[in-house]
């Protein structure tokens, strides 16, 4: 069911760390001609969208006091308690994260500050599918109420009779967001982006979603700042003799459930650990109710054995994955050398969903090897930090021939001017 790849060359590790990908040029198509629909259109477009996409006739397009207002019963007691306490964790580690100004005197009499400041409106995208992620929720609207943003609204798609999933709504409440849309897909990226008459434009739009979230994202970054490129979810296992092979095959099942074009990698030491992980993986899948779903995501799955462990960890920092797990003797260690990863789960107690859920960590994360470059949300996606700077006269005079010479050898003349002007002002320095 899953590719194996017994000490493949370093040659062939591109591919190996390819991420399985539909046809981009017709996706990228469909979703210029929605986005191009909403900006035209607005509100018609999304009602019309809905009937066209999901077979959906929505009576408003805003959530209504009176759908939140018996929510809480709607939801069962452990369900509600699990999300309180999820909620707590997740905000403690993000308000650990607050930004503390710089205030740096780097010459004498010269001032250099940097403070946070908050972004002023954020919209939160939260798929809903399969699974509607309530999780998500909690991952974006908590990092945004720590940071200070004034204003959250989200955008989430609803189920057949035209109503958003109940636990959405109630992580919706306990985390503070202000405005509810029932809107999905690329729609909802553009609505956020342009505005409509009912859905305010934003700042800047955070959540995964489908490859349609995922190119409208793309295409509007130009127009609105997003949170990071992002795609099919995906985990990667490194395991040794230290690994539990139960273990490893349900944290690559759990990824492999997300969906079908979810991938899920195991990095081993031997064909042994690889035999044993697969077994697992044969007894397991039968017993998930999203079995159909996880197998066709194992079809795009690999097992890489790899020897030697620099190997290893070389592999793991090519392909970047969303997910890592590190299964092995001296986890921590391992974790040290770790260069490109979006969220790191150490030791064989760890499954990815204690992240997914509840340890207080971020679950939104770069994946198809943007780790690379870009870091999960966190509390600094949701400001923007400003430097301020101040001179006293003789603070300038001790920055003017710098000044001076820097822009003189660049051709920029007024920019010296600007400073000398100045210096005619000071008093005597003899």
């Amino acid at each position: 069911m899953i590719k194996r790849y017994v000490e493949p060359d370093r040659g062939l590790w591109k591919n190996l760390c390819l991420r399985a990908l539909a046809d981009d040029e017709i996706i990228e198509g469909r979703v210029k001609s929605i986005i191009e629909r909403v900006r035209c259109e607005g509100d018609a477009a999304l009602r019309s969208l809905a009937r066209e996409i999901d077979n959906v006739s929505l009576d408003a397009i805003e959530v209504t006091p009176e759908e939140l207002r018996d929510i809480y019963k709607q939801i069962p007691q452990p369900l509600r308690e699990a999300i309180a306490s999820a909620a707590r964790n997740i905000t403690k580690f993000h308000m650990a994260q607050r930004f503390e100004p710089v205030r740096v005197e780097t010459v004498p009499e010269v001032l250099c500050v940097q403070r946070a400041v908050p972004i002023n409106r954020v919209g939160i995208y939260i798929p809903g599918g399969t699974a509607p992620l309530f999780s998500t929720v909690l991952m974006l609207a908590i990092p945004a109420k720590v940071a200070g943003c004034k204003e959250i609204i989200m955008c989430t798609p609803t189920d057949k009779e035209g109503k958003v999933a109940p636990a959405v709504l109630f992580a919706a409440m306990v985390c503070g967001v202000q405005r509810i849309f029932k809107v999905g897909g690329a729609q909802a990226v553009a609505a956020m982006a342009y505005g409509t008459a009912t859905i305010p434009a934003v700042d800047k739009i955070f959540g995964p979603g489908n490859r349609y979230v995922t190119k409208a994202k793309e295409i509007l970054s130009s127009r609105v700042a997003i949170d990071m490129p992002a795609g099919p979810s995906e985990v990667l296992v490194m395991a040794d003799d230290e690994a539990v092979p139960a273990f490893v095959a349900s944290d690559l099942l759990s990824q492999a459930e997300h969906g079908a074009d979810s991938q899920a990698m195991l990095v081993c030491s031997s064909e042994a650990i690889a035999d044993a992980v697969c077994a697992e993986v044969e007894r397991q899948l039968p017993l998930l109710p999203r079995k159909e779903i996880a197998r066709k995501a194992l079809s795009n799955s690999r097992v890489v054995v790899l020897s030697a462990a620099d190997d290893r960890l070389d592999f793991v920092n090519m392909y970047a994955p969303e997910h890592l797990i590190i299964s092995t003797a001296d986890a921590w260690g391992v974790s040290a050398r770790v260069t490109s990863a979006g969220s790191v789960f150490v030791g064989n107690y760890t499954p990815e969903s204690a992240g997914d859920y509840a340890s207080g960590t971020n679950h939104t994360l770069p994946t198809a090897g943007w780790a690379r470059s870009h870091s999960g949300v966190n509390v600094d996606s949701f400001v923007r930090k400003i430097t301020f700077q101040a001179a006293t006269p003789a603070g300038l005079l001790e920055l003017a021939d710098t000044i001076v010479t820097m822009a003189r050898a660049e051709g920029l003349d007024a920019h010296a001017a600007a400073v000398l002007e100045r210096l005619k002002y000071l008093p005597d320095k003899e």
